[in-house]
């Protein structure tokens, strides 16, 4: 199959939509790069280089980054890699541009909105519903892709031919995107993964060893199973690459937002001197009380989920999050 994109639009100057503009240019497409902040657009238009979000990486001159949404009008397919809780404001925005010229939106942002328990894939249908969306999720470093290493994902779409075309258009050497239709099921495991991935940090900041972070990956996997199916999503996509893979890949490593900032805490730090040390968005920190609002809502057990939003959001110490979890009646696995 021939790719059918040929100019896309990067919206979202954070480190991975910049690496993935690195990736599009590497698969031979025109990229124009969105960014909030008027430095990042100088920066990698006058040094190419996001020296705010990703520093030391040497940027195609073919990405051209633009500070004003409507230079994405000439674009033919969009890739949202903006944090979940400002997705909704920056879509009723693009909806204006794309009204008389709807496109393929491809959602690269990982999370669930806090205020409506809504997916990223709701938040577009809703505020851009003649645009056909897909889903770009697994288990990547925006570095390690900004550097053309090896990475495999998941695209999800429920147009086949949709999905097919946008893997074409984005596939290179050493990036592999894999198809699939579970949009929801993809969505869950990149969101909630995150919560799991600061309890896995907390866990190794605790010095509690690699006993415990195998058995929150694996206890932690069951509850992303138990929430997907409850809404509708396939129990088999969670042990692909936007599951199981990305649950790996966020858990073992300190290169990981989500896991260093559980590590920062585990080890007593205050939760608001680590986000204020930051220049970039953790999302597991959001996305811990929606999922636990969103699994009750459905009436999941989530008790990992349910650990870290006690921490995060209720004042809970980290001793009694983790005897709370040690605490409870065995039962089958």
């Amino acid at each position: 199959m021939q790719p059918s994109f040929q100019h896309f639009g990067i919206v979202g100057g954070g480190a991975w939509g910049t690496a993935l503009g690195q990736v599009l240019v590497r698969a031979g497409r025109d990229v124009t790069l969105w960014a909030r902040e008027a430095d990042v657009v100088a920066a990698i238009n006058a040094r190419h280089e996001n020296t705010m979000f990703l520093p030391g990486v040497s940027l195609s001159p073919r990405i051209k980054a633009v500070g004003n949404l409507e230079a994405l009008a000439e674009c033919n397919a969009w890739l949202l890699a903006v944090p979940t809780q400002f997705l909704r404001e920056v879509c009723k925005k693009l909806a204006k541009i794309c009204a008389e010229k709807p496109r393929p939106v491809v959602i690269c942002s990982k999370g669930i909105e806090q205020k409506t328990l809504s997916l990223p894939s709701d938040i577009v249908i809703a505020e851009m519903p003649d645009c056909p969306i897909s889903v770009l999720s697994g288990p990547t470093f925006a570095i390690e892709a900004a550097k053309d290493q090896p990475t495999a994902m998941t695209i999800a779409s429920a147009d086949n031919k949709l999905g097919e075309a946008l893997a074409h258009s984005i596939s290179s050497r050493t990036f592999r995107p894999y198809l699939s239709g579970d949009i929801a099921g993809v969505q869950l495991g990149g969101a909630v993964k995150n919560v799991l991935a600061i309890a896995c940090g907390i866990a190794t900041g605790c010095g509690m060893g690699e006993n415990a972070r195998a058995a929150l990956i694996t206890r932690g996997l069951a509850e992303m199973m138990r929430l997907a199916i409850a809404l509708g999503a396939k129990a088999e996509t969670l042990m692909g690459l936007s599951g199981l893979g990305d649950l790996i890949l966020t858990c073992s490593s300190a290169q990981s937002r989500n896991m260093s900032l559980g590590m920062a805490l585990g080890q007593g730090a205050k939760l608001e001197d680590v986000l204020a040390a930051r220049s970039s968005v953790a999302e597991g920190v959001t996305t811990a009380a929606a999922a636990l609002a969103l699994a009750e809502k459905y009436g999941v057990e989530t008790p990992i989920v349910e650990a870290v939003d006690a921490i995060l959001n209720h004042g809970a110490s980290v001793e009694a999050s983790i005897n709370s979890l040690l605490s409870r009646p065995l039962k089958s696995e």
